[in-house]
């Protein structure tokens, strides 16, 4: 028998997520604001600003991506399980659309930047355009309304929850410098613990909160990306068999607010702030700007329609309900939108302020465009 996950999470993420891509756009706007006036400075020595004691001694930058992130990935993370117990993941021919889908929507992108980069300094920021930011996509969907079915802003979600999924092991994997085993070795002790009280029917949120807090220090420690704990402490977080709330579903509404209507935006407002130049324009003529910008539009459109188009055709898969093809290629253009995550990898990616710079104007305009283009379209589609 399959574990009951209350259906109400997914409602309140995507109706959070809705305001929350408002606030984000807000946040972008003041960003930049911000890194075009005279308050640039003054914003940035605040960001620079130490806090903490110790070894735990980061700036405000530092603690909003690395500490704050984390307990985003902690939201994506409960979202990943919650799809796996019950939802678009839960079985091989529901997952198989927007897992293979996701596959494509990574995959294809990631090729067209290479190609654009090979054999440039820059060509280590492959994964920027894998990422498809959920926030935004379901803001925009969820803006549609009822001109497209509820069945196609499931698949997206779920999407983009394996598309994140990606990420993060991109991240785990590709973007971390230097390991350190030991430090690594206590994290695993950590999660051996919390996967232990889960077996046992620990139930209360408190004791996997206490030591997931170790388990982002050591992580973090360790040289792999201290957001990766989240994700990992999400996993060990139990569920139940009945329609009672879970701890997994009070941890989730509790954190879907703040997530989105906080630690998104601050982390919009830290890292969005673009000095605008004029060599940014030809830098989106550059190996770097087009091999996101075309990465994020059109490899993320081609790669989730054909590889949609494939899983069907051999049957592996059926559309989501009341959807046809013209519904999967304006989602593909959505999944274009990769803002958070893609900077999130940019910042991974580059040391040197200029390219981290053209990377993000990039991903802005491609974030844009496939955001505009997407709902135009879709609206312009009707239903099946």
């Amino acid at each position: 028998m399959p574990k009951i996950i209350n259906l109400e999470a997914f409602q309140r993420f995507f109706r959070s997520g809705q305001v929350g891509g408002f606030l984000l756009l807000i946040c972008v706007a003041i960003s930049l604001l911000i890194a075009n006036t005279a308050s640039k400075e003054s914003f940035e020595a605040f960001l620079a600003v130490k806090l903490g004691f110790g070894e735990v001694n980061y700036s405000i930058l530092a603690w909003i991506n690395d500490a704050l992130m984390a307990i985003f990935f902690l939201l994506v993370g409960l979202e990943i399980k919650r799809e796996l117990v019950e939802g678009e993941l839960s079985s091989l021919k529901s997952a198989a659309l927007p897992v293979i889908a996701a596959l494509g929507g990574m995959l294809v992108p990631a090729i067209i930047y290479s190609l654009f980069n090979k054999g440039a300094e820059t060509a280590g920021g492959w994964g920027i355009p894998m990422a498809t930011d959920i926030a935004f996509a379901l803001a925009i969907i969820a803006m549609l309304g009822k001109s497209v079915p509820t069945s196609l802003k499931i698949f997206l979600a779920a999407l983009a929850i394996v598309d994140d999924l990606g990420a993060i092991l991109v991240i785990a994997i590709f973007y971390t410098q230097q390991i350190h085993f030991e430090y690594l070795a206590m994290a695993g002790g950590i999660l051996v613990l919390l996967g232990l009280m889960n077996y046992f029917g620990v139930k209360k949120l408190v004791f996997y909160l206490i030591p997931g807090i170790f388990l982002w220090y050591f992580i973090h420690h360790s040289g792999i990306h201290a957001t990766i704990a989240g994700v990992l402490l999400a996993f060990t977080i139990p569920t139940n068999d009945t329609d009672i709330e879970s701890p997994l579903e009070k941890l989730e509404h509790f954190l879907t607010t703040p997530v989105n209507y906080l630690i998104m935006p601050v982390f919009a407002l830290a890292n969005t702030n673009i000095t605008f130049q004029k060599e940014m324009l030809t830098g989106l003529v550059s190996p770097l700007g087009l091999g996101i910008i075309v990465g994020l539009f059109a490899g993320k459109t081609i790669g989730v329609t054909f590889f949609s188009w494939l899983a069907v055709k051999l049957k592996w898969a059926d559309l989501p309900t009341g959807a046809g093809w013209k519904h999967i290629l304006g989602l593909g253009m959505l999944a274009g939108i990769g803002f958070t995550m893609s900077i999130f990898i940019a910042l991974l990616s580059f040391s040197e302020v200029l390219h981290v710079s053209e990377a993000k104007f990039a991903i802005l305009t491609a974030s844009i465009l496939s955001g505009v283009v997407g709902f135009v379209f879709l609206k312009s589609v009707k239903k099946v």
